[in-house]
């Protein structure tokens, strides 16, 4: 069997400051549609006891799940993972926008084109990384809180960026049997990780835009 990489983004939290750049470099580069979000920062709402209060900003996409909910649930293939690059994608053509994999996302980071009647999300800009560049995210963050590469590979700067932090630092948005690969660092002295508990649907989530979704 070939070998497949395993690329995912992994996201410094130490470093984010919530300038949105990322989100707004990501809608420019795919044409994504205002109210429809592929990449979203999300503030985790102040938490702890005052005066000792703590937040964050959470930036969240595609966390390309080695076992994907979202390719298993569509009817027709049009979620699918790449065969040369491992990434999880959408098929516009063989979409028929029945959103299953929309409700089989744990992590709510999927859109809904209202101009195309399809299914979108982050493709670790796909057209970009497929020539050797970098996602328009990662490459547009001020605070180089963002690396791309593969995580197999000890050399690349994501799994570089990983083996930075300590172990406890390290963290994933909850598994439940999808296995995500986006992987997220936080230090202890500037918040405690709330990401147990963090869908779309939980009150910790404050959208931009005026919605939540």
């Amino acid at each position: 069997m070939p070998f497949m990489p395993h690329n995912a983004i992994v996201v410094n939290l130490d470093r984010c400051i919530g300038c949105y750049a990322c989100e707004v470099a990501c809608k420019m580069e795919n044409d994504v549609a205002l109210g429809e979000r592929w990449n979203k920062v999300v503030q985790v709402e102040p938490f702890g006891t005052f005066p000792h209060v703590s937040t964050y900003w959470l930036p969240t996409m595609c966390q390309q799940c080695a076992n994907a909910p979202c390719v298993s649930v569509c009817p027709t293939g049009a979620s699918y993972r790449d065969e040369k690059n491992n990434i999880v994608l959408i098929n516009k053509e063989r979409c028929i926008g029945c959103k299953y994999c929309m409700m089989a996302c744990p992590y709510g980071v999927r859109s809904w084109s209202e101009s195309s009647h399809v299914v979108e999300k982050c493709t670790l800009c796909n057209h970009l990384t497929a020539a050797g560049e970098l996602p328009v995210c990662v490459k547009n963050c001020c605070g180089q809180a963002r690396a791309y590469g593969d995580l197999d590979d000890p050399q690349s700067a994501a799994s570089k960026m990983l083996a930075q932090a300590s172990a406890e630092s390290c963290h994933h948005l909850p598994d439940v049997g999808n296995q995500p690969k986006s992987a997220y660092i936080l230090s202890a002295k500037y918040g405690a990780w709330q990401g147990g508990n963090l869908t779309p649907r939980t009150s910790k989530y404050v959208g931009c835009e005026g919605s939540d979704n």
